[in-house]
């Protein structure tokens, strides 16, 4: 039996230690905690890594989404289209300015939003469209775009889950009018702590995210609106640049990975591999469709291996969404997803034996189970 974490964030770090060290030390040495230097290289660095022209660095993938949402303005009475198949945050920045999560329903090969089910759910009340790019993968942006433009929408790329994937060619985050970022230690490209970033190419729109950054001052200790304290620490901001220069190895890793993994699942009948649609998938899971799932999680845990559900529960069936007035069969490719799902460990650092094992002990569970 071997053990086979979810992520080894410890081997990373090992990999890249004097680099961390350094980026850590240095900003001890200045004792320049919040904002400052760090945090405008940071910003530049993943700004122009990402197709973007500004960024402005926040304290974490859900603050990147909240003061997007703010500095449009958004809140009661409004409402923001999005997926009911991500991460909780994604719908809970929408409810946090007082407006309403409108959903519609998502692809069943890619797990993004459907296009064509967005525009049935625009009203009066629609402000934006909140796009998630689930697992590494882009949504298909330009019809998203075109409804937009029609419609006079904002566009806000959820790219917590894709930075460095490409959509004809363009960045994630850099299509929309605003594309968010996080950096939790999970993620491609993660800090030491909670941490994110939004990018745009409008510096107006820049310039209005730092204000509402520091509590809504432009000037200190005069405040035009209610911002929030968002900032993003130096020190993750220092780590976070000096992992970037990795990032496309550690893509390519989890891309190699993902190929092994087709191919050692190829002749099972039972799952369903990623289908890949867009230009660039960078792999930030690697989630399958199987039959009979959590019998199947429970005995992969049993053989010590980790895997999660992304997500088990659609956020239009969640309890604290009930007054949204939603109810089973509304979205029924999300729901399916949410039976079917399940992320298999594909951090970099992954073996091939490791692969073999996980994929091995998928077929033991199905022969075990048709028998």
């Amino acid at each position: 039996m071997m053990h086979v974490p979810f992520l080894n964030l410890k081997a990373q770090y090992l990999s890249i230690q004097p680099d961390i060290d350094a980026a850590i030390s240095a900003v001890m040495e200045s004792q320049q905690f919040i904002l400052g230097e760090e945090v405008e290289i940071c910003e530049k660095n993943i700004a122009a890594y990402s197709g973007a022209t500004h960024g402005c660095g926040v304290s974490s993938g859900t603050d990147a989404l909240l003061i997007t949402l703010m500095a449009e303005g958004i809140g009661a009475g409004d409402e923001v289209i999005t997926t009911p198949y991500t991460f909780f945050a994604t719908a809970g920045s929408i409810s946090r300015t007082g407006a309403s999560p409108v959903f519609a329903d998502i692809d069943g090969q890619t797990c993004n939003i459907n296009p064509q089910d967005i525009k049935s759910r625009i009203t009066k009340n629609t402000k934006a469209i909140l796009v998630v790019h689930l697992y590494g993968q882009m949504a298909d942006m330009d019809p998203i775009i075109a409804i937009a433009k029609d419609h006079n929408l904002i566009v806000i790329e959820d790219a917590a889950q894709a930075i460095g994937a490409e959509y004809k060619g363009k960045r994630a985050g850099s299509i929309g009018d605003y594309g968010c970022f996080s950096f939790f230690p999970s993620k491609n490209l993660g800090a030491a702590g909670d941490g994110g970033m939004v990018i745009t190419s409008d510096e107006k729109k820049a310039q209005r995210l730092k204000v509402f950054r520091g509590h809504g001052a432009a000037k200190k200790y005069f405040h035009e609106d209610v911002g929030g304290n968002f900032r993003l620490d130096a020190l993750q901001a220092a780590i976070v640049s000096a992992k970037l220069p990795y990032l496309d190895g550690w893509i390519e890793a989890r891309q190699k990975n993902a190929t092994q993994y087709n191919l050692l699942l190829s002749s099972m009948d039972q799952v369903t591999v990623p289908e890949v649609q867009m230009q660039r998938h960078t792999f930030n899971s690697f989630v399958v469709r199987a039959a009979d799932r959590d019998a199947l999680r429970n005995y992969l845990t049993n053989k010590e291996i980790d895997t999660q559900t992304y997500y088990p529960l659609s956020l239009h069936l969640q309890k604290c969404f009930a007054s949204l007035g939603y109810t089973e069969g509304d979205f029924p490719i999300s729901e399916l997803a949410s039976k079917e799902t399940l992320a298999l460990p594909i951090y970099p650092e992954i073996t091939t034996g490791m692969q073999e094992y996980v994929t091995q002990c998928i077929h033991d569970f199905y022969k075990s189970y048709a028998s």
